[in-house]
């Protein structure tokens, strides 16, 4: 993505999508509380299910946290890059 002219993105379009990327950075955080709540249910209740049960939604649950994490991080790097882009753009404009 160009910082500067043809084709790089206006403040406001900038501003729109750290929106959003945070708005989704904060939906996958709380994914991660459920999925982490659901281990703990999982494990609490290990005694009242079959073990191969048990270990099937735990494997999934794993699953899910992994991928929530690895999401989770590369929107956060991408986040933090256009910050830059953001802070380098109003440093660059004229006073109003």
């Amino acid at each position: 993505m160009p910082e500067h002219g043809a084709g790089a993105p206006t403040l406001d379009s900038i501003e729109s999508t750290l929106t959003d990327g945070y708005a989704e950075a904060l939906a996958l955080e709380a994914e991660r509380t459920r999925i982490g709540r659901r281990l703990g249910e999982v494990a609490r209740d290990a005694g009242e299910v079959s073990a191969h049960t048990v270990a099937a939604e735990l494997a999934e649950l794993s699953e899910r946290l992994e991928t929530a994490d690895g999401e989770l991080s590369r929107l956060r790097a991408l986040l933090h890059k256009l910050q830059g882009v953001r802070r380098r753009r109003r440093a660059a404009a004229p006073a109003a």
